[in-house]
């Protein structure tokens, strides 16, 4: 099963839903907040180009936000990706 990787931050209400789905699902995933420390933002920012939180990456596909997961997931699609 690939890494799951989450940049998050601590008041974000689609964190908390991206990991509760993660969750549910018995998945393991590593989490980096954001709000503890400036420069894990900026290497988010770097890595996914992107400004927003949550930014989830499995193995070394860059999923996205909680939208994006959320779609996989509905798709049927998330599963194989953790394949």
């Amino acid at each position: 099963m690939p890494t799951i990787l989450i940049y998050s931050g601590k008041f974000c209400p689609y964190c908390t839903m991206a990991k509760k789905l993660l969750e549910k699902k018995g998945l393991v995933y590593t989490e980096i907040n954001v709000d503890e420390n400036p420069a894990f933002r900026q290497e988010m920012m770097q890595k996914t180009k992107r400004r927003t939180i949550p930014q989830i990456y499995i193995g070394e596909h860059h999923v996205g936000g909680f939208d994006e997961l959320y779609a996989l997931e509905k798709r049927g699609e998330l599963d194989v990706l953790l394949q």
